[in-house]
């Protein structure tokens, strides 16, 4: 315990060398931490601009933006392993995901934010209608299983749905991602709108969606079940095709597994200009 008489003296003495040098280097820090976050949030101002559902940033911006996502750190959002976010004390049910909400709003035309995801947590197979997302595992290893549906050879938009609501996709990516590793990046219609995570071990992912969903303009989130698919369709799948596919049925609820908590992001700020 320290006295009154104590602190009023320690403030009333000037400051150390080595003092100041500390506190030269923690502003230092926090003005880089607060430059990489203020520099994502423009980077993604002028990747969306024109951002639309459906709308794909030109090749140059998403360049870009991936490059730089690619050289993010947990530190730029000031997140460690040791926060109580990745830990799951209770051995009983889903551990929960975390999500730290940075930017954005149904109304805007992008959101910047991250989950948190302590180890077997699970953020379950869902969708992105009509969003271009970029995905970046700060730290951690996190297996991602990914979908894109399957047209048949006539329309793409007749895709395959023989029984019950169930629809044709093809796995476009099952496998596990360590950190420090590229960004993922999916499109309105390929690269794996559909996609599960799953925390091998705890771990943080960066996530920049344009549009953001909204419900109200037709961009909600739907959850899907999964089953194999032991014989495909004839005519179901254009010629020279092959791979894994899966019958998917979107759910009318929540995932059973679906653990997800909000809070507060206390990283560097985004100032809007």
């Amino acid at each position: 315990m320290r006295f009154e008489g104590e602190v009023a003296a320690e403030k009333g003495r000037a400051p150390s060398k080595k003092s100041k040098r500390r506190q030269k280097k923690s502003m230092a820090a926090a003005t880089a931490s607060a430059s990489a976050v203020q520099k994502l949030f423009d980077l993604c101002k002028e990747a969306f601009a024109d951002c639309a559902p459906g709308f794909v940033p030109k090749q140059d911006d998403v360049g870009r933006l991936s490059s730089f996502l690619d050289n993010m750190k947990p530190e730029d959002v000031e997140l460690h392993p040791n926060l109580p976010y990745f830990r799951h004390e209770n051995s009983e049910g889903t551990p929960p995901v975390t999500y730290l909400h940075l930017y954005g709003c149904p109304k805007s035309k992008f959101s910047i934010g991250i989950f948190c995801l302590p180890q077997s947590s699970v953020i379950p197979l869902h969708n992105h209608p009509g969003m271009t997302v970029f995905s970046k595992i700060l730290f951690g290893s996190m297996h991602v299983k990914s979908y894109d549906w399957v047209d048949t050879p006539h329309s793409s938009s007749n895709a395959a749905a023989p029984t019950d609501g169930d629809r044709l996709a093809k796995v476009k990516t099952d496998a596990v991602f360590n950190a420090p590793c590229e960004t993922l990046i999916l499109y309105p219609e390929t690269g794996g709108n559909m996609h599960c995570f799953t925390g091998v071990t705890s771990c943080a992912v960066l996530d920049v969606l344009g549009p953001p969903y909204s419900a109200p303009q037709g961009r909600d989130c739907t959850y899907y079940d999964e089953s194999p698919c032991l014989d495909l369709p004839d005519g179901m799948i254009m010629p020279g095709e092959d791979g894994r596919y899966a019958w998917l049925k979107a759910m009318n609820g929540l995932p059973d597994n679906l653990n997800l908590v909000v809070a507060d992001y206390e990283g560097p700020k985004i100032v809007e200009k």
